[in-house]
C-alpha cells in the first residue's frame, strides 16, 4: 500500500520563496511506487491543496483532511518544508502531535528551543570538542548597558537577530560606535538580539539526518563567501559564495567534527535531517558552533543535496530513508 503523505510547504515569514523551491525538488524526487504525494501551500490566506492552476482547496484544520471530488483524503504523514515559521519553530509540529499524524522534522520542543540562537548554545555547551563564541543575549525593553557589553567582549562582534534563521538583521560591528546602530537594526526583526565575539576560522556546514535507527552525518560543505560573512545575500546570490563539498578537512578534523556532531544531534533529540554550522578556528583548528537548522533547504543548490550527492545517494533514496525513520 502507498502512503498518502502532505507535502507542506510556504510559510509566513520571507523565507517562504526558498521554501517553494525546496518543496519542488522534494516532489520530483519522492518515490511515487511508495508514496502518494499532495504539496499544500501554507500562508496568511489559508492551508490550500492547489491541483491546478487557480484552482484552490482549502485543508480541513480539524483533522487536516481534504475533500477532493466528494472523496475525503486522510494523511499517513507530513513533509514540512517550510523554513521559518510555523514549519521550524514547533508551532505546526505541535499541531501533528495533538492529531497524531507523523512528521519528517525534529519534534515541537526541540523545534522552538533550536529557533532561539542564545537557548541553543547553552544547551550545547559541555559537548566534548565543541566551543561556542563568547555572547551576551539582551531583550528589547531590558536594561542592558552598552558600556559593559563593550568591557566583556572584544571587538569585532556579529550582532543578529535570537530567532530566525535566516540572516535578516545581522551586522558585524568593527567599531565600538557602531554597537548601537548594529543592535538597534537587529531589534528591528526580533525581541531578542545575540551579540558575539567574531571567531576566525574556516567556515563549514554539514547534514545530519537519522535512518535505519542510526545517526548518519553527510559530507560537509565549506563555504567561503566573497562578501565579508555569509549574510542572507551571499546566501541566495549566486556566485556570491565558493561551495566545496567535501570541505576540505584533515582526517582528524573530519573524526572530530563527525562525533560532535552526532553529539550536538544526539543531546538536542534531533530528527529527520539537520544542518550545523560552524567554524574550524584559523590558529587552533577548534570546533566552534554557530548555528543548527532543523529545516534545511533542499533547492538544487542548497547544501543537503550537494552533500547527498557527495555521499554517493540519489536524493530519492534519501528522501525514501528519511521518511522510512521519521513517517514509520
Amino acid at each position: 500500500m502507498k502512503k498518502i503523505i502532505a507535502l507542506l510547504t510556504g510559510g509566513t515569514t520571507g523565507e517562504w520563496v526558498v521554501s517553494v523551491k525546496s518543496a519542488a525538488t522534494i516532489a520530483q524526487n519522492i518515490d511515487p511506487e511508495l508514496y502518494d504525494v499532495y504539496k499544500i501551500m501554507l500562508n496568511e490566506k489559508g492551508w490550500f491543496y492547489e491541483p491546478a492552476d487557480s484552482v484552490k482547496i482549502e485543508i480541513d484544520k480539524n483533522d487536516f483532511s481534504l475533500t477532493l471530488e466528494g472523496r475525503k483524503i486522510k494523511f499517513d504523514g507530513v513533509f514540512i518544508a517550510i523554513h521559518g515559521s510555523p514549519g521550524e519553530d514547533g508551532k505546526l509540529q505541535g499541531y501533528f502531535d495533538m492529531l497524531g499524524i507523523p512528521y519528517t522534522t525534529c519534534d515541537a520542543l526541540t523545534s522552538s528551543i533550536t529557533m532561539n540562537k542564545g537557548y541553543t548554545k547553552a544547551i550545547v555547551e559541555g559537548i566534548d570538542h565543541l566551543n561556542t563564541a563568547k555572547s551576551i543575549q539582551i531583550f528589547k525593553g531590558g536594561n542592558h548597558n552598552i558600556g559593559q557589553i563593550k568591557q566583556e567582549l572584544r571587538l569585532p562582534y556579529f550582532v543578529k537577530p535570537n530567532s530566525g534563521g535566516s540572516s535578516i538583521g545581522m551586522t558585524k560591528v568593527k567599531h565600538a560606535d557602531d554597537l548601537e546602530s548594529a543592535i538597534e537594526k537587529a531589534f528591528k526583526e526580533d525581541e531578542q538580539v545575540l551579540i558575539e565575539e567574531f571567531v576566525s576560522g574556516r567556515e563549514f556546514s554539514i547534514g545530519v539526518f537519522g535512518a535505519e535507527g542510526k545517526i548518519i552525518v553527510l559530507p560537509t560543505t565549506e563555504v567561503i563567501p566573497q562578501n565579508e560573512f555569509f549574510d542572507f545575500e551571499a546566501k541566495y546570490t549566486p556566485g556570491a559564495t565558493e561551495e566545496i563539498t567535501p570541505g576540505n578537512m584533515n582526517e582528524e578534523e573530519l573524526g572530530r567534527v563527525q562525533q560532535i556532531v552526532t553529539d550536538v544531534y544526539r543531546k538536542l533529540n534531533c530528527r529527520g535531517v539537520v544542518r550545523i554550522d560552524y567554524f574550524l578556528e584559523h590558529e587552533t583548528g577548534k570546533f566552534y558552533f554557530i548555528e543548527i537548522n532543523t529545516i534545511p533547504g533542499q533547492t538544487a543548490t542548497s547544501f543537503i543535496p550537494q552533500q547527498v550527492a557527495a555521499m554517493g545517494i540519489t536524493l530519492k533514496e534519501f528522501y525514501t530513508r528519511l521518511m522510512k525513520e521519521t513517517l514509520g
